[in-house]
C-alpha cells in the first residue's frame, strides 16, 4: 500500500521506506527494498519506474533490486559503494572471517553481484523524469553513504537514507562503529547532520524511522547527542580538528593545509586562484578504517571549502600530484568534479593515473583519474605568475616527482614521500619499484636544486641546511652499498624489486570467444647476453598464439613481448590466474608475472 505524502510523493512501507517520486505515469524511487513496491506503483497511474537512486549498500535497502533490473529500471548507487553492488561475490569471496577486525557493516549487502547504470557522486547534479536530484556525502551509517535532495511540491526534501531515524536519533548505533571499538561513523554523523543543517529543507525523509518536517530541530538534536557520546569517549578532538582548519603560511602565499592526511599544499596568485600540490583524503580521522576497499575510502571538500573562504580564493585551478599513491591524489577527480580543477600530471607517471588497471603496484586508487595536462620533466612549467620544474624522483617509489618552484623569495622543492625531515632513508618500498641507487639520485637532485625550503607528504616543511643535504649523499651511498652486498647481484641482478617480468595490462577484462593483446616486460638479469624464453600459462582450453617466445637480450636489459589470448567461448570467469614463465639461457625462473583476466559475456568497459 502506497502512502501519499503530497501530490507527487509517495511512500512504501517495506524492508526500508521506498519512497516513489511520480512523473505522470513514469516513476523515480528513493530505494527499493524488496521490490513490493512495484505490485502498488498502478495504484497511483505509475505504469513505469525509469530510475532506482540508492542511498546505501545495506540488504534492507537494495535486497529486491533484480526485480528493477528485470523491469527495466536503470539503477544508480553511490559511487564509493559501486563494488558492493557490481562486484560484491568478490567481496563475499575475500571477506576477512577468522581474526577479523574489520566490523564495519559490508557484510549487510547484496548476496550476489547485480547490474548498474551508473554511480551517484558526490556533489553531482542529474536529472530523472524531468526533476533534478542533487547528491551530497553524509557519511555516517555507512561510508559511502550519500543524501539525495530534490524539491517535490515546492518543497526542498531530503532523501537520508539512515543517517537519521527520528529527531535526535539514528536507525542503528551499530553501523557507526566503522573499526575495532571505533567511533569514527558518529563523527561523521555529526558533521553529516551539520552539512544538512545549512541547506534549508523543508523535509528529511529517512530510510527508517519517521519523515521529519522540522529538519533543522532534528539534525540540531542529532548532532548534539553525538558530540556528548564523543565527549564521553573522550574523542571529541577529532571532531575539533575536522571543524577548526589549520592552515600554516609557510610564506604568505604558499599555505600548509596541516590536518590532511597527506600534507596538501596551496600556492596562491594574486588572481585569486590557487595551485595544490597533492590532494588526497581530508584528516586522519577521516581516512583509515577498516579494510582498503574501495567502500573504506573517501575524500572530501570540507577543508577546499575552508581553505577558499579563508583565503578569499576564487577556486582551485589546478592540482599536481608528487607521486600516485591515493592518499596524494584521492581527491582528485572530486576537484575536477565539484571544482573544476584541472589535474596536471609529470609525464613519468601520468598513464598510470588514467589507466590504473595496467598496473601492479601499492596504494593505487580505485578510478582512472583524467589527465589535464602532461607535464614534461625538466622543462618550465608557467602557472599564473610562477614557473615551476618537475624533476624525477624515485625512491619511496618509481612513479615520483619533485616539484621546484619560488615563491616569495624562496626557493621550495615539493619531494612527496621520499623522506622525513629527520632525513632518515627509511621510506622506500620494493613493491613501489625502489632501486637501490634512487637515493643517491634524490640526494644529488636536492644539491642541484639547492632549496631554501623542502616540503614533504607526511612531516612539517624544513629549512635546507648543508648538513642535512649532506646526510642524504652520505646515507643515500650506503642504502646502495648494503643492498649490493645482501643481494647476489654478481650471480644474478633482479634489481631491490626481485623479478624480472611483468605482464600488462595487469587486470584484463576480455569478451569470451575474443582475443586480447598482452605485453609481457622481461629483464635479462645475467651479465652476459642471453636468449630469454617467455611461456605464457593460462587456465586449460585458453588459446594462446605463438607461445613459447624467445628473445635474445643484452645483459641487464628489459625488452617486450606481445601475446594474443584467447578465452574459450561460454567460460565466464572473474580474475582468472595467467603468468609468465621465464628461461634465461638455461636458467629456469619459472612464473616471475601473473595478470588478472576476467572472461564476460559481453564487450569489455
Amino acid at each position: 500500500m502506497l502512502e501519499r505524502i503530497s501530490e507527487q510523493l509517495y511512500l512504501h512501507e517495506d524492508t526500508c521506506k521506498v519512497y516513489v517520486i511520480r512523473n505522470d505515469r513514469e516513476a523515480v524511487l528513493i530505494d527499493f527494498g524488496s521490490g513490493a513496491v512495484l505490485e502498488e506503483l498502478r495504484s497511483i497511474g505509475v505504469e513505469r519506474v525509469t530510475d532506482v537512486l540508492v542511498t546505501h549498500h545495506h540488504r534492507d535497502q537494495v535486497q529486491g533490486l533484480e526485480k528493477a533490473v528485470a523491469a527495466g529500471a536503470r539503477i544508480w548507487v553511490p559511487h564509493h559503494e559501486q563494488d558492493l553492488f557490481t562486484h560484491v561475490d568478490l567481496r563475499w569471496l575475500g571477506r576477512e572471517i577468522y581474526n577479523n577486525y574489520d566490523v564495519r557493516q559490508d557484510k549487510f549487502s547484496l548476496l550476489e553481484p547485480v547490474a548498474i547504470t551508473g554511480t551517484l557522486k558526490d556533489y553531482a547534479r542529474h536529472t530523472f523524469g524531468g526533476r533534478t536530484y542533487s547528491i551530497f556525502p553524509t557519511p555516517g551509517h555507512t561510508i559511502g553513504s550519500i543524501s539525495i535532495l530534490t524539491e517535490v511540491d515546492g518543497q526542498q526534501a531530503a532523501f537520508t537514507g539512515d543517517l537519521i531515524a527520528a529527531p535526535g536519533k539514528v536507525w542503528s548505533m551499530s553501523a557507526t562503529q566503522w573499526s575495532y571499538n571505533g567511533c569514527e561513523g558518529v563523527l561523521s554523523t555529526v558533521l553529516s547532520a551539520m552539512d544538512l543543517l545549512g541547506m534549508q529543507l523543508h523535509l528529511l525523509l529517512p530510510s527508517h524511522g519517521e519523515i521529519m518536517r522540522e529538519p533543522a530541530s532534528a539534525l540540531e538534536l542529532l548532532a548534539g547527542r553525538m558530540k556528548r557520546l564523543l565527549e564521553l569517549r573522550g574523542q571529541q578532538s577529532g571532531l575539533e580538528d575536522v571543524l577548526n582548519p589549520a592552515f600554516v603560511e609557510i610564506t604568505p602565499h604558499l599555505i600548509w593545509n596541516t590536518r590532511s592526511f597527506a600534507n596538501s599544499y596551496a600556492l596562491l596568485s594574486k588572481s585569486g586562484k590557487a595551485l595544490l600540490i597533492d590532494f588526497g583524503y581530508p584528516n586522519i580521522h577521516q581516512t583509515f578504517y577498516a579494510g582498503a576497499d574501495r567502500s573504506s575510502r573517501r575524500p572530501g571538500l570540507r577543508q577546499i571549502d575552508q581553505l577558499k573562504r579563508r583565503y578569499k580564493l576564487t577556486g582551485i585551478d589546478v592540482v599536481i600530484p608528487t607521486h600516485y599513491h591515493d592518499d596524494h591524489v584521492a581527491g582528485l577527480n572530486l576537484l575536477r568534479d565539484a571544482e573544476g580543477a584541472k589535474t596536471w600530471v609529470a609525464d613519468n607517471f601520468a598513464d598510470l593515473l588514467e589507466h590504473p588497471s595496467r598496473y601492479d603496484v601499492p596504494c593505487i586508487w580505485y578510478d582512472p583519474i583524467p589527465v589535464d595536462r602532461r607535464l614534461p620533466l625538466e622543462q618550465p612549467i608557467r602557472w599564473e605568475e610562477y614557473e615551476l620544474q618537475l624533476y624525477e624522483q624515485p625512491g619511496h617509489t618509481l612513479y615520483a616527482v619533485a616539484v621546484a618552484f619560488e615563491v616569495d623569495g624562496k626557493k621550495v622543492v615539493a619531494i612527496g614521500d621520499q623522506q622525513g625531515t629527520d632525513g632518515k632513508l627509511n621510506n622506500y618500498v620494493y613493491k613501489n619499484k625502489f632501486r637501490s641507487q634512487d637515493y643517491t639520485l634524490s640526494a644529488e637532485l636536492y644539491r642541484r636544486l639547492s632549496p631554501d625550503v623542502i616540503l614533504s607528504g607526511h612531516w612539517d616543511p624544513l629549512s635546507v641546511t648543508a648538513d642535512y643535504l649532506d646526510r642524504l649523499a652520505r646515507d643515500g651511498e650506503q642504502l646502495k652499498a648494503l643492498h649490493e652486498l645482501l643481494l647476489p647481484i654478481d650471480e644474478i641482478d633482479m634489481g631491490a624489486e626481485g623479478f624480472c617480468a611483468w605482464i600488462k595490462p595487469y587486470q584484463l577484462e576480455l569478451q569470451d570467444g575474443k582475443a586480447a593483446e598482452i605485453t609481457v616486460e622481461v629483464l635479462n638479469p645475467l651479465a652476459s647476453r642471453e636468449t630469454v624464453t617467455v611461456t605464457l600459462a593460462a587456465p586449460h582450453g585458453w588459446d594462446i598464439e605463438e607461445n613459447d617466445r624467445r628473445l635474445d637480450i643484452d645483459p641487464r636489459t628489459v625488452e617486450q613481448v606481445r601475446f594474443r589470448i584467447t578465452a574459450p567461448s561460454g567460460q565466464h570467469v572473474k580474475r582468472a590466474r595467467i603468468a609468465a614463465d621465464i628461461t634465461v639461457g638455461s636458467r629456469r625462473l619459472g612464473q616471475q608475472a601473473e595478470a588478472l583476466v576476467t572472461v564476460t559475456a559481453h564487450a569489455p568497459h
